[in-house]
């Protein structure tokens, strides 16, 4: 990997990972487009190429991260600090001795750790799977490009966009987390598929995607942190500067999607996003039919 293809990867990385339209495809896109790992056998480069994309998403969880810092921090106090105080009978982050509950943000760590076991199921047991050259395919990819497009946009017309951060419960993290699976499946998109589960689930717009972004990291983090451990034997030898380079534009190129799309969903719906979905699937379609472009990197 050279520098300048870890630079437009870590551009595609962080413009696409938070943006509905599937970070996975346009950055298997964006990796025919720069040759990565030309001339490797399509097996190892469908591995290398995963490798890359769970690496890169390290940048993108830096970004989550660092937007949601105080929120992350009062989660995990007042999940230590309830729970303390339902041991010791003190007193929790509600400050309540008698008739003690869970705070709201203390509930959002048992919703968020609720969320995640779906994805670290299914992403275990279909490992092999994900990092062989079956979600590579472009034929798949331009299928759930429109899939999720369909149903994103039936979420927009009967969700009720009625419910906020305060108002989760175990459906949404059961549903949104179920939904979170589907990003295994390139041309998904993760923050498509658990947006779509919010709409559905009758949350309002920012709070889908709040609550998405949160979900992620447990995911991403879990993901990333194991390709990075078996990355060191599958990508190339000389890869760790270009990578370092690609996993900090990510992060920078992230942070400022997540700050986007928050104050963009407030006042619009997600159909921009529906219509480019429509529009690339359509176009991939089109080219595999008329043999402008191959399923899979020969």
């Amino acid at each position: 990997m050279t520098l300048i293809q870890a630079i437009i990867l870590g551009i595609v990385q962080g413009l696409t990972e938070f943006i509905p339209v599937s970070s996975t495809a346009h950055l298997i896109f964006a990796g025919r487009v720069v040759a990565l790992y030309a001339g490797v056998n399509p097996v190892l480069r469908a591995e290398q190429t995963t490798a890359t994309i769970a690496v890169l998403q390290l940048g993108t969880l830096l970004a989550v991260l660092v937007y949601f810092a105080s929120d992350i921090v009062k989660i995990t106090r007042a999940f230590i600090e309830d729970h303390l105080a339902l041991v010791t009978g003190g007193r929790g982050a509600t400050g309540q001795t008698e008739g003690r509950k869970l705070s709201h943000d203390a509930w959002l760590g048992w919703l968020i750790i609720i969320g995640s076991v779906p994805i670290a199921v299914v992403g275990l047991l279909f490992k092999k799977q994900i990092e062989g050259t079956f979600t590579k395919n472009l034929w798949v990819i331009a299928t759930m490009m429109i899939v999720i497009a369909v149903l994103l946009a039936i979420a927009e017309l009967v969700g009720k966009q009625q419910r906020t951060m305060e108002q989760l419960g175990i459906f949404d993290a059961l549903i949104v987390g179920g939904a979170q699976c589907l990003a295994l499946i390139p041309g998904s998109s993760r923050s498509g598929s658990t947006i779509m589960a919010g709409l559905f689930a009758g949350e309002v717009r920012e709070t889908a995607a709040r609550f998405s972004f949160l979900l992620s990291i447990p995911a991403v983090a879990a993901s990333g942190l194991l390709e990075l451990k078996e990355a060191v034997h599958k990508l190339p030898p000389g890869s760790a500067v270009a990578m370092a380079v690609g996993t900090f534009v990510s992060f920078l190129v992230g942070y400022g999607s997540i700050w986007f799309l928050l104050r963009f969903l407030r006042t619009h719906s997600t159909g921009v996003f529906i219509a480019y979905r429509l529009i690339i699937g359509i176009l991939i379609l089109v080219g595999l039919l008329g043999g402008y472009v191959s399923a899979t990197v020969k």
